[in-house]
């Protein structure tokens, strides 16, 4: 008996991505609960183990190949004992993903030409690596074994790959992929880019994600944006306070934790500002699942703080520290960054004054966060100087309508220029 071995969804809305790597060759026996590949979603790696029990008959599909539809056959078992009645059961996700390593996502164009016959993992100590590292690495000519990381837990990333070239470039090496350059440097050429004069660097999952799901976004949702200046030195006044009487606990309250809070907080004050737009209605939400956008190396991605509303500050800032890390690292489980009712996006560790985010669908709104800085005011008629933060909240209007954006901005205004109403 043949069973094929399918390409698992690991969430709900993942329509294909790369086979990492595989954990196991042809002719090894499997059973129910052998971790046999890895998984490479645009937000992280997962690992994946069979659920039926037999004898890996064929590998169709090599470790580095990006790409791969949901559902599509990616191996065949034959022999043993079948424990599940459909072959769409041949493998199941593994809740815990695993960090990306050099073999994790190596290009297509490396593996065996046999599908059934992959080319044995190389000897030696393993390379950590981000894959759009390694495929930089590979379009330059870098050897990645002679290599220090500089990213998280020594990871190699694009940065180190950017600083060997400097002294490695070739003139070869200045052109960009042939595998991936004719129709890209065809486009650039007919808006007077003439080709050599750029590196092509080919998108990953990530970059891919981000890009279709802003642009469904940005077309598809009619957005609007409001803004607001928010005097903030109560606020730096209370974190310091707070962060004093917090201090043999190891625990450090950032701005942004005491942002999330307040946003929490008005959202429950102004529920219609917590909802989602769907053909059937409009979702409202029982909780402010507030998440955060964390830049990472390729992109971004917004894991989420739960329930926020609930918790204290010192629960946000340790879970939000937790997240970011892991995010990083691309660790996150999939239920700690999908989903979310409302989302915040700060640039103010930048110095950027002001911006405007696009939505991140299903949410309602999106708050952009500036920086705080000195600035004169106006009370009275006295002149006077304070420190003034911008935010934007970027609504889409038909969940979110200016009056309910300006009372939801007006709510989270009152309680960042008076923390102590936080705790009321």
């Amino acid at each position: 008996m043949t069973i094929d071995i399918l390409m698992p969804a690991l969430s709900p809305t993942m329509e294909e991505g790369a086979l990492a790597k595989w954990r196991v060759k042809v002719g090894d026996a499997v059973r129910s609960g052998d971790i046999i590949a890895e998984i490479e979603t645009d937000k992280a790696v997962m690992e994946v183990e069979a659920v039926d029990e037999g004898t890996i008959e064929a590998i169709l599909v090599p470790e580095g190949t990006e790409g791969v539809k949901v559902n599509s056959t990616i191996a065949q078992l034959s022999g043993g004992v079948a424990t599940s009645p459909a072959p769409a059961q041949a493998v199941a996700p593994v809740a815990t993903p695993t960090p990306l390593t050099a073999t994790a996502a190596a290009p297509a164009a490396t593996a065996s030409p046999a599908a059934s016959s992959p080319r044995p993992a190389p000897r030696g100590p393993r390379i950590f690596a981000s894959p759009l590292a390694r495929r930089l690495a590979e379009q330059k000519g870098v050897d990645l074994a002679g290599l220090k990381g500089s990213g998280p837990h020594g990871r190699i990333v694009r940065a180190d790959i950017d600083a060997a070239t400097h002294g490695l470039r070739a003139p070869a090496a200045a052109a960009p992929s042939a595998a991936v350059a004719p129709r890209q440097a065809a486009s650039l050429q007919q808006m007077g880019i003439p080709a050599g004069t750029y590196d092509l660097v080919p998108l990953d999952g990530m970059r891919k994600a981000i890009a279709r799901r802003m642009t469904d976004s940005f077309r598809d949702v009619p957005h609007f944006p409001l803004n607001i200046d928010l005097e903030i030195d109560r606020l730096l006044e209370a974190r310091s306070r707070i962060n004093m009487s917090l201090k043999n606990e190891g625990v450090r309250v950032s701005v942004n934790d005491l942002v999330i809070k307040a946003a929490a907080l008005a959202l429950k004050r102004v529920p219609e500002a917590n909802a989602s737009y769907t053909p059937e209605g409009l979702a409202m939400h029982h909780h402010a699942d507030v998440a955060m956008a964390v830049a990472v190396e390729g992109g971004l991605i917004t894991p989420i703080i739960r329930q926020a509303e609930l918790k204290g500050l010192a629960q946000i800032s340790a879970e939000a520290k937790d997240l970011a890390e892991r995010a990083r690292t691309r660790k996150l489980q999939p239920d700690e960054f999908q989903g979310g009712t409302f989302t915040i996006s700060n640039l103010g560790m930048f110095g950027i004054r002001s911006f405007a985010s696009i939505i991140n669908e299903p949410q309602g709104a999106i708050l952009s966060v500036g920086a705080g800085e000195k600035r004169p005011v106006v009370r009275g008629d006295q002149l006077a100087v304070a420190t003034v933060m911008t935010v934007t909240m970027t609504c889409d209007h038909r969940v979110v309508d200016g009056a309910t954006g300006a009372r939801w901005l007006q709510a989270f205004k009152g309680l960042i220029e008076d923390p102590v109403t936080m705790i009321l």
